[in-house]
């Protein structure tokens, strides 16, 4: 069992986000899984260039990019892959510019133009997103950014194979808000949430990493014939 977490965040080291992920692939590693941890921002790479090499009738294998850049053996790598967790903190409502473009190079390879849009990845496997926002539960129902984390879920499932959310909110943007801008924040508010709840979320993270490693067989791939 091989779980692949991707790390879209530009905070690479003790953070909301990469904290996370961390907990999941230890979870995962106590259900006897090995492990990878990508740093997409380590990585050279673009989003999908729209050349529909991966769509060509003459082409000699599916489910490849035609592009070659730092994502091209990570790329050769999920293919190898039991499960793979994803995760991004929220800019403007959406992934991480780094998360997004990954998601193009990783899903459209797969995606087949026919009527019933079923996945060229050879196998179902486990998927994961983990997002972390500074948005509140309120604010979160009032922006509608659900919507684009239930479009991600329904894609990666499409592709791939069930995919979980997991979603930590209003994270602490700052180690110290007396540094930075912060008026709308209540920074004592802030401070205790992250000390009261972010651990709640890692142990979630940890819980999942459990799921994505059980090797439980992901649920049929949706019907669009």
């Amino acid at each position: 069992m091989k779980v692949i977490a991707f790390n879209g965040s530009p905070r690479k080291k003790k953070w909301n986000t990469i904290t996370l992920l961390e907990n999941a692939l230890k979870g995962a590693e106590s259900a006897g899984a090995k492990t990878e941890l990508v740093q997409l921002y380590d990585l050279n790479y673009s989003g999908c260039i729209s050349c529909f090499s991966c769509k060509k009738l003459d082409r000699k294998e599916d489910g490849v990019c035609a592009v070659k850049d730092d994502l091209t053996a990570v790329l050769n790598r999920v293919k190898e892959a039991d499960a793979l967790i994803i995760g991004s903190p929220v800019y403007y409502g959406t992934e991480s510019a780094a998360t997004r473009a990954f998601l193009e190079r990783l899903c459209f390879p797969y995606f087949k133009y026919a009527k019933d849009m079923r996945s060229l990845f050879p196998r179902r496997i486990n998927t994961a997103m983990i997002y972390t926002m500074g948005v509140t539960d309120e604010m979160l129902k009032q922006t509608g950014f659900s919507q684009v984390f239930d479009t991600t879920k329904m894609m990666l499932g499409i592709h791939f194979g069930a995919c979980e959310l997991l979603l930590s909110k209003d994270t602490l943007q700052y180690s110290d808000y007396d540094k930075f801008e912060s008026e709308m924040f209540d920074k004592e508010a802030k401070y205790k949430r992250h000390a009261d709840i972010f651990p709640q979320d890692c142990k979630r993270a940890f819980e999942l990493g459990i799921r994505m490693a059980s090797g439980k067989v992901p649920e049929p791939i949706p019907d669009f014939g």
